[in-house]
Parts: structure tokens; sequence; C-alpha cells
């Protein structure tokens, strides 16, 4: 294994992430929609490298409100499964907080599962405060398992 490096994308770094092969994101990189992230200022991504490989990687949207100053909600966080348990994923997300507070955000903020016990040691490694939080989804917000569940969700009407 080489060192690992860790990269803040910015619009010109389209080819490095249009060549991200399967297994680090949730589905194939869709070149239309990495062109707009990259293209927008309130995106952000930091992918980790070994050699060519990204292997790492961590994305996020500044959130903007009329009364208070900008905030960073992570979008995701993962690591190809061969490269676990070695830093990387602490690696992304200390560079992603770290352009997240120079450019101004003041809160950083990410949920997961309550039974996500990786993430969650993880996001306690990180410092982060843990509240109890309960989310809601519209229009096929949440990724479907391999049930076709909506991560566990069940309709109770």
């Amino acid at each position: 294994m080489t060192a690992i490096t860790i990269r803040l994308l910015e619009q010109k770094d389209l080819p490095l992430l249009l060549a991200v092969t399967e297994g680090l994101f949730d589905h194939a990189i869709d070149p239309d929609q990495a062109r707009a992230f990259l293209a927008d200022p309130l995106h952000m991504l930091a992918l980790a490298f070994d050699g060519d490989l990204a292997v790492g990687m961590a994305s996020g949207t500044v959130l903007l409100h009329p009364d208070k100053q900008p905030s960073l909600f992570v979008n995701e966080v993962g690591t190809r499964e061969e490269w676990e348990r070695r830093g990387i994923a602490t690696s992304v997300l200390e560079a992603l907080f770290a352009a997240a507070r120079a450019r101004g955000c003041k809160g950083i903020w990410v949920a997961t599962e309550p039974d996500n016990d990786a993430a969650r040691g993880l996001y306690r490694k990180l410092g982060g405060d843990e509240i109890d939080c309960v989310a809601y989804g519209w229009d096929g917000a949440f990724d479907e398992d391999l049930n076709g569940d909506l991560n566990g969700a069940r309709d109770e009407d």
C-alpha cells in the first residue's frame, strides 16, 4: 500500500471523479450528476487515494439559512471494504470539516441509522455530539435496501 492522499475535489477534477470505479459510492458515477455536483460551490467532496485508486470519500452540502451562519450536512461517507479500519474515513471527514470551517460553516452535522455501529463509532471518535432524531423522507429520499424496504421503515397506516 502506498501512502494515502486526500484531495478536496474542484470543478477541474471532474476526470478524477469520473474515473472512480464501482465499489466506493453506492452507485456508478453519473457524468451529468458529477459535473453538476462539482460545479456547485455549495457541494464538497473529499476523496482518498491509494496511488491512482480512490479508496475513500466524504461528501457534503453547505446549507444556507436566512437567520443563521452556513452549516455543512455530510451527505455520505464511504471506504472500500479492503481499506476499512485504516483511518481513511476519519481523514476524508477531517478534510471536509476543515474545508467547511474555512468557508465559514458554523455547524456540521450528519445522520446515520441507529444500528450502524461503525459510523456511530467514527462520529464519536471525531467528537460529534449525539442526539436522538427522527427522519422523514419523500419521493424516494431514502435508499432502498435489498428487500425493497426503506432502511427498515414500515408503513404504520
